[in-house]
């Protein structure tokens, strides 16, 4: 019968060479990570790539450890020396048994002993206010080595990243993708030159990655009005179409000729598009 793990390591030590797997001696300094009561109702199950699979007894006690995990990952890092371990990830259920220890060639050293060892956290709370001090303590450590704050959140970035963490850079760059894109449907006359006029920073190959998408998009929707043989409601493929010919032609408005409009749209979709208007219109 198996025993818990917690009973199963007591006597044993690791090999003379000092070497242990490494999901075994996270799992033994469990209860020291994250404390005796949260270590209860979660237990670390698989190391794999960059991930740390740990299995708890329900989604809230997942939400729990969420709240730990710049701690558990900086313990990984600094004490088991794990340094391509950079998230975890959280499955909620029956917590699977605990098997007696394995000692194997692992890459990492065994804990170095009780000095290293503080007092274990007695509740969730104690847990969650060292996890509250160890992320200061990591963050004055950050400043005194040159780290800087994200000027979008305060988030410490490395001495060599830009303005933004990767979070702020990527919701900035998304932004500038919508605002753009809108900027082509309003006014699709405007070209690279008076987009990045508004925009600012924005490269001649960032816009027309935006570009090429945007119109991929456009006629897609194209493309579903002419297979329906019908336009929506709100009749937005008229816009949409105008400013595809636009944009896909590259130019002026007033030199557009209905040949051109023709020959991009293809006849279905003038005649659903334009001639249904002229009917209408009659």
């Amino acid at each position: 019968m198996l025993r818990p793990l917690s009973e199963a390591l007591v006597g044993w030590s690791p090999r003379e060479d000092g070497r242990v797997d490494p999901l075994t001696a996270v799992a033994a300094a469990w209860p020291e990570i994250v404390g005796r009561e949260v270590a209860r109702n979660s237990q670390p199950v698989k190391l794999a790539g960059d991930t740390l699979l740990v299995a708890t007894r329900s989604s809230a006690w997942s939400e729990q450890l969420s709240f730990l995990a710049e701690r558990i990952l900086a313990s990984l890092h600094e004490r088991f020396g794990l340094k391509q371990t950079e998230r975890l990830r959280f499955r909620s259920g029956r917590l699977p048994r605990a098997a007696a220890p394995r000692v194997t060639r692992g890459t990492i050293a065994a804990p170095r002993g009780a000095a290293r060892v503080r007092a274990e956290a007695t509740s969730l709370e104690d847990a969650v206010a060292r996890f509250r001090e160890d992320v200061a303590r990591v963050r004055r450590a950050k400043s005194g080595a040159g780290w800087k704050e994200c000027s979008g959140c305060a988030t410490l970035v490395a001495p060599d990243s830009g303005a933004l963490c990767t979070a702020c850079a990527a919701a900035a760059s998304q932004e500038r993708e919508r605002f753009v894109a809108r900027l082509l449907f309003e006014v699709p006359w405007l070209g690279y030159a008076g987009v990045a006029a508004l925009v600012g920073t924005l490269s001649p190959q960032e816009y027309e990655t935006i570009r090429v998408r945007l119109l991929a998009r456009w006629w897609e929707t194209l493309l579903r009005a002419r297979r329906s043989k019908r336009l929506s409601a709100d009749r937005r493929e008229r816009l949409i179409a105008g400013s595809y010919v636009i944009v896909k032609s590259g130019l002026e408005p007033e030199r557009i000729a209905p040949a051109t409009v023709r020959d991009l749209l293809g006849d279905e979709l003038c005649e659903l598009i334009y001639e249904t208007r002229m009917r209408n219109v009659e």
